[in-house]
């Protein structure tokens, strides 16, 4: 959800920003510098040392500043409470970025649109505009408090409808353990240690855009490559996946009625047509409400599972193996407190890929650190939507679990055997469904044109006539090639855990202690005797190559095999996870004509 401005959700205005300076995005010189291979790692953590500082200066305590109310608080405030509100600026005396000094003025133009539109034209409209303004409006872009970064990790995580499913294919004991262990490690390390390496090298003259920002400065531009593109592989197979259970909406809408293709088309149209939107400042109140309607679907779909059966028409559609007598005699609800009965290692990972799933969400922590006017409270508005999220999961998949059985369904709002109930469920997560695929779309387009695009095919900037242009042919190919992948494998458990092993559990598990080895390593390394002049960027080292690496991991040498380990260890249940989601897309092509590629039959029945 990086995509969209933060100040649209409780954000706090910038008392610094001059009029006439563009607030939303970075200078270009800051952009041309992101990937400077001749930049150290030393001159990146100088930098950042100094941003802290800064910030704790301005925004710290004893310091001027106080954030305005935001539109939540003010409204609750002032319409609830009837108490008056308080917008209140306090101004902050115009200083030099400290992080900054020592950067020659420069011409640039003051309106991105007005230079943008009129460079394809042969034209320019410059003015000088000193290093000061250039970091001030830099610093404009920030404006996001914890409160707005609870709402967007929330909108992008939370979303139960798996865990009431995986809990069915790993028993009680294991399902709230693993949910458990996951979000723990999470929390506690993976994200202790991405958080290390993001603060630790990121600046006002440095800032980081993107996860793949992070490996490019502890790693260089191989795994910068490396995260870029699964990322954009993960935002597709999103906005596939997304195709699929949008269409199936629709055709458990239709009772069967339309033939799936039409459903799934009707999926790709709409995204095709919502996702020629190229900023996405007006999806910011919109996306927080998929918050609160995805809280309802959970409500609702936990009051109807405790006082009807499940669906057997779409559990037999695409789960034929559950009832070995026909669909007139099913099996009688069976749950189970350990791995349950019949279930082999496939399934057991089937279900694990799912927690994976469900807690995916760190391609974006960096986007996110980066829209905050303090960077340290991020970890306020992380914990508190971990919490929740964790409580819903817990809550919601043991529920669904308990009443279901093996007899739950993915999504879990489309299991319930109420026509009236299934519309309500449907047509919400429809909403929900295409508001995010619209947002995943287009940071994944945004990505690909970036990373690719600019890199490769030497693109104009997307702001640009030219690159508007380009954007709005790519939005329906992109779309295309999603329905395409969709309807091949109209298979959403199957795509849950093969994007939940091959993209997220990477960014999640893998590569957060991966980077914090390699930052730390390349930290520990620095001698005494070595030097950095950040006036010239002149780096003296005693040594290079290997000998540097073994003794700079030779510092921590506990901590780092711990994170060598756990590295590892994920990226072996990635494999393992990738096999899983294999070998159950072949035992569905196999066992149920209802999830085979490019039929009208709908894998909810019908």
């Amino acid at each position: 959800m990086a995509g969209m401005p933060m100040s649209a959700i409780g954000a706090a205005s910038d008392p610094r920003v001059d009029n006439g300076l563009n607030p939303t995005s970075y200078p270009n010189r800051v952009l041309q510098k992101l990937h400077d291979t001749s930049i150290p790692l030393e001159e990146y953590m100088h930098y950042a040392k100094l941003t802290r500082e800064e910030e704790e200066r301005l925004y710290g305590p004893g310091s001027s500043f106080q954030a305005t109310e935001g539109p939540v608080k003010a409204f609750f405030k002032g319409k609830i409470l009837r108490k008056p509100v308080q917008h209140r600026e306090v101004p902050i005396p115009r200083a030099l970025s400290i992080s900054a000094e020592g950067e020659p003025m420069q011409e640039n133009g003051s309106n991105d649109k007005y230079a943008g539109d009129n460079a394809d034209k042969g034209c320019r409209g410059s003015v000088t505009i000193t290093d000061e303004e250039w970091v001030q409006a830099s610093r404009a872009a920030r404006t996001a408090t914890w409160s707005a970064v609870f709402y967007l990790i929330t909108t992008d995580i939370l979303g139960p409808f798996s865990t009431g499913y995986a809990f069915s294919q790993m028993g009680f004991g294991p399902g709230v353990a693993l949910f458990t262990i996951f979000c723990v490690l999470f929390v506690v390390h993976c994200l202790t240690s991405f958080g290390a390496c993001s603060f630790s090298s990121t600046s006002d003259r440095y800032p980081m855009k993107g996860y793949g920002d992070v490996a490019f400065r502890v790693y260089g531009p191989w795994f910068r490559h490396v995260c870029n593109i699964l990322q954009s592989f993960q935002f597709f197979l999103n906005v596939a996946l997304i195709i699929i259970s949008s269409g199936q909406s629709i055709s458990q809408m239709s009772k069967g009625k339309l033939c799936f293709i039409v459903c799934v088309v009707v999926c790709a149209i709409a995204g095709c047509i919502i996702g020629q939107i190229r900023t996405l400042q007006r999806f910011g109140w919109l996306a927080s409400s998929a918050v609160f309607m995805n809280l309802l679907i959970i409500f609702c779909t936990m009051g109807v599972i405790a006082h009807s059966t499940p669906n057997f028409t779409a559990l037999f559609a695409s789960y034929p193996a559950l009832f070995p007598n026909g669909i007139n005699d099913p099996p009688p609800v069976h749950i189970s407190g350990s791995s349950p009965p019949g279930l082999g290692l496939v399934d057991n990972v089937n279900g694990l890929m799912n927690a994976v799933f469900s807690f995916g969400g760190a391609t974006l922590f960096v986007e996110l650190m980066a829209e905050m006017r303090r960077p340290m409270d991020f970890w306020k508005g992380m914990i508190c939507a971990e919490v929740l999220i964790y409580i819903c999961y817990m809550v919601y998949g043991c529920f669904c679990y308990a009443l279901q059985g093996q007899y739950v369904f993915n999504p879990s709002y489309q299991g319930v055997s109420p026509y009236g109930w299934q519309t309500f469920g449907n047509v919400l997560g429809l909403i929900t469904g295409m508001i995010a695929a619209v947002l995943y779309g287009n940071i994944g387009i945004k990505v690909l044109y970036n990373n690719i695009g600019r890199d490769v095919f030497k693109f104009p900037i997307l702001e640009s006539k030219k690159g508007k242009w380009i954007f709005v042919g790519f939005v329906p190919l992109y779309w295309i090639l999603a329905f395409v992948v969709a309807i091949s494998v109209p298979q959403i458990t199957s795509w849950i855990v093969f994007v939940g092993a091959a993209c997220i559990l990477q960014f999640t598990y893998t590569f957060p202690p991966f980077l914090m080895v390699g930052f730390k390593t390349q930290r520990d390394a620095i001698l005494p005797e070595e030097t950095f002049d950040a006036t010239t960027g002149a780096i003296h080292h005693v040594d290079s190559g290997m000998k540097r690496w073994i003794r700079g991991y030779k510092k921590e040498l506990l901590w780092n095999m711990w994170d060598t380990f756990f590295a590892l260890g994920a990226a072996t249940t990635a494999i393992l996870g990738i096999y899983s989601a294999i070998s159950i897309m072949n035992g569905a092509y196999n066992n149920g004509s209802n999830l085979t590629g490019w039929s009208c039959k709908s894998p909810t029945g019908g």
